[in-house]
């Protein structure tokens, strides 16, 4: 079967490509963005790339078309399709119909930390000897690729909240019927697609209709917004998940034959955390517990962390081998991942687009830089890439988000609601605006010095920041 996908350089499209390849397949596909690390990563699979969506790049005509939720009427590959009757299904719907049926689907869904928390535990279940199948959004540092056949019955899915296509308006994750579901938070986000959170809480609850009684929802201690899509109807066992709960409230929490799951940090920066389950009896009583060193920082790394073992657990994993996987996880891709370091400046890329997930990203490099006698500054450069932040929508949460950094830097967008000129004024630490990249690059050059920690921010290319800032760091302080 010959298979072209439109839109497959987005981080699903290019996931599920990579699936359809190693079902024997011949995959091509089209995308007006290319760039790493998915090109790459599809060029090495062997699947053809075609530049554009013009109606020629179907030909020879395939025996069905993907369709990613990035395309809509008028595309040309679009027009194409219907008008020459060629069957074609969405993405979701493909992965479910030729995947999911008869696997164990373990699916992490919410607004942050999708893509860390599917790698860390479809990493958990390789290092347990699970093999299992995976899709994530992301290229996970303890895989070749971002996705798997892996063998059955185990397959995890990032569970994605974004429209399924321009003919299917309901979320990804409504294709996926997981068996074991982390629901790792919930805000809201999507201003193209979703009105309100309301709007997004209606998708989760129609994901918690899917979810069999005997499965597992796994959701965080006191995130209001996903109790009260629980509270509208919930048919499956629920176990809870929290960092930092005292003894005495964890043993209340997992009294009466419920399960409490909860990460004591060892230290400020989150790289050394003992992890601990309650409960599963009458008591409520610590019942298993081992301890997770890393290099990843940051307690929104450590509740990622927490979650991933407590659905590993649902799948048959012992706490203490989850968490010696953990040890030994290497993260993802564009998740603060050092791009390069000259003359002790260091450069991060991170894919961070939304505000609370811009917040805790910078906290946890922050935290780390605590115990550094030095000279440093925490720089965060930001482009405000996401519908929702050019919609304006999260203009006040956006001023204060980056506090943790010594200096923000803003790449103004060509088109936006969004104030930047008020975001500077409010910002609680000095800030800057930049109409494009040459100028942030300048700006960097001329002022950064050694022990500075550059972090750039975008779900993006970002016009090739990285490399463009790091040659000009090169030119200047040569060898």
């Amino acid at each position: 079967m010959r298979i072209h996908i439109l839109g497959i350089c987005g981080t699903f499209m290019g996931s599920l490509a990579v699936l359809a390849k190693q079902l024997g397949y011949e995959v091509s596909g089209s995308d007006a963005n290319v760039y790493p690390p998915m090109s790459t990563q599809l060029e090495a699979q062997g699947i053809e790339l075609r530049q554009g969506y013009s109606a020629a790049n179907l030909k020879p005509t395939p025996d069905l078309v993907v369709i990613g939720n990035t395309m809509s009427r008028g595309n040309p590959a679009v027009e194409q399709v219907l008008n020459s009757a060629i069957p074609f299904c969405s993405g979701p719907e493909w992965l479910a119909r030729y995947l999911l049926k008869d696997r164990w689907v373990l699916g992490v869904a919410g607004t942050h930390g999708k893509t860390t928390t599917s790698a860390m535990l479809a990493w958990i279940l390789q290092f347990a000897g699970l093999q299992p199948g995976y899709l994530i959004g992301g290229v996970a540092r303890n895989f070749p690729s971002s996705a798997s056949l892996g063998k059955p019955p185990f397959f995890v899915v990032e569970a994605d909240e974004y429209d399924t296509a321009f003919f299917d308006k309901r979320s990804k994750f409504i294709h996926y019927a997981p068996r074991t579901a982390i629901l790792n938070n919930l805000e809201y986000d999507h201003g193209d697609i979703f009105p309100d959170l309301a709007a997004i809480q209606t998708q989760f609850q129609h994901l918690v209709r899917t979810i069999p009684g005997n499965g597992l929802i796994i959701h965080p201690l006191g995130d209001a917004n996903i109790d009260a899509v629980l509270d509208s109807g919930c048919w499956t066992t629920r176990q809870q998940f929290s960092v930092g709960v005292p003894y005495k409230d964890c043993k209340r929490l997992a009294a009466n034959g419920r399960v409490f799951w909860n990460a004591a940090a060892q230290n400020q920066q989150g790289s050394h955390f003992t992890i601990m389950k309650y409960g599963g009896g009458a008591g409520g009583s610590l019942v298993n517990q081992a301890d997770v060193i890393w290099n990843l920082t940051g307690m929104h790394n450590v509740s990622n962390g927490l979650a991933a073992v407590a659905a590993a657990h649902h799948a048959g994993v012992e706490v203490k081998t989850a968490c010696a996987a953990l040890n030994s996880f290497a993260g993802v891709k564009r998740r603060m991942e050092l791009c390069g370091e000259i003359n002790h400046i260091y450069l991060y890329d991170d894919f961070a687009h939304h505000p609370t997930a811009i917040a805790t990203t910078l906290q946890g490099i922050a935290a780390e830089l605590e115990s550094e006698t030095g000279p440093h500054r925490l720089i965060a450069v930001i482009e405000p890439r996401s519908n929702t932040m050019k919609m304006g929508i999260h203009q006040q949460a956006l001023a204060v988000c980056a506090k943790a950094a010594d200096l923000v830097i803003w790449r103004r967008p060509d088109t936006s609601a969004l104030n930047l000129e008020k975001l500077v004024k409010e910002s609680s630490k000095p800030a800057l605006v930049f109409d494009n990249v040459e100028q942030i690059v300048g700006h960097l050059v001329a002022h950064c010095a050694a022990g500075d920690r550059v972090v750039i921010m975008s779900n993006g290319g970002f016009e090739g920041i990285h490399e463009r800032l790091l040659t000009a760091l090169r030119q200047k302080y040569p060898g």
